[in-house]
C-alpha cells in the first residue's frame, strides 16, 4: 500500500486545470498625479533655491569679517612674545581701519582718528564696545611706534585683542 498513489478524482483535476494565477494590480506611481503637486514641488524648489542664494550672498557680504578675524588670530599669536608684541599691537588699529573701510565709504572712515574713531566704532557696534583702557589704546596707538607698544603688558594686550575681536564680530552695517 505504501507504493501506490491515490486515484485523482476527475472533477477535481478539471477544477485545478481551470484555475488561473491571481493578477496583482499595477504598482502605484510615485509621480504626482495632479498639477497641484507639480506646482507645490516647483514652489518648494524655488524656496530652497532662494534660501541657498540668500545664504551665499550673506556669506559673500561677510567675507571681510572672516578675513579680518583670520588676521586677528595671527596678530594674537604674536602677542605672547615680548619682541613681537609691539609690531602686533601696531597692526591692530590698522586692521580695524581696514575692516571698516571694507564696508563704509572711504570719505566716512579714512579721516577718523582719536575720539572720533572710537565714537565711530562704538556707534556701529550698538553701544560702547571698548573699555576705557582699550578706548585710550585705540585712540593713540596709531601715533605710537612698535617700540613704545612693546611695553604694554601681555594681559592688557590680550584685552585689546578681545575688544577688537568683539567689534569685528558684532558691528552692524546699515544699508
Amino acid at each position: 500500500m505504501e507504493g501506490t498513489t491515490p486515484a485523482v478524482d476527475p472533477g477535481l483535476a478539471a477544477a485545478l486545470r481551470g484555475l488561473a494565477d491571481i493578477t496583482l494590480p499595477p504598482d502605484v506611481s510615485m509621480l504626482p498625479q495632479t498639477w497641484a503637486w507639480a506646482v507645490l514641488a516647483a514652489l518648494v524648489f524655488l524656496a530652497f533655491a532662494f534660501l541657498l542664494w540668500r545664504w551665499y550672498r550673506h556669506r559673500q557680504r561677510n567675507r571681510y569679517r572672516r578675513e579680518a578675524l583670520c588676521e586677528l588670530r595671527e596678530i594674537e599669536g604674536r602677542i605672547g612674545a615680548a619682541r613681537t608684541r609691539g609690531h602686533a599691537l601696531a597692526a591692530l588699529p590698522a586692521l580695524l581701519k581696514r575692516t571698516a573701510l571694507a564696508v563704509w565709504p572711504r570719505e566716512t572712515v579714512a579721516n577718523l582718528s582719536g575720539r572720533g574713531w572710537i565714537g565711530f566704532l562704538d556707534a556701529h557696534s550698538g553701544g560702547p564696545v571698548f573699555p576705557a583702557a582699550a578706548a585710550h589704546f585705540f585712540e593713540e596707538a596709531e601715533y605710537r611706534g612698535p617700540a613704545a607698544l612693546a611695553s604694554v603688558p601681555e594681559p592688557e594686550a590680550r584685552a585689546h585683542i578681545a575688544a577688537a575681536r568683539h567689534w569685528i564680530e558684532a558691528h552692524h552695517v546699515r544699508p
